[in-house]
């Protein structure tokens, strides 16, 4: 049977991102990975933190996932 046809979810944005009841888009920021020894701990603490995506990212995000705004 064929799906049927619409709009769809862009599931590989909706594991990276969420999005705030406000509209905001949080996201979690790069360098957590590996190589944690040479920074230091208050660098390690701020890299927990999701941080906020900026204006013209935020709408290119929202544009890919439809049921969430």
């Amino acid at each position: 049977m064929r799906r049927p046809k619409g709009i769809k979810t862009r599931k590989s944005v909706a594991k990276r991102f969420k999005i705030t009841g406000g509209g905001k888009v949080l996201f979690r920021g790069a360098g957590r990975r590996h190589l944690l020894q040479t920074k230091n701990p208050g660098r390690r603490r701020s890299l927990r933190k999701a941080k906020l995506l900026g204006p013209t990212d935020t709408y290119r995000i929202t544009q890919n996932l439809p049921f969430s705004h």
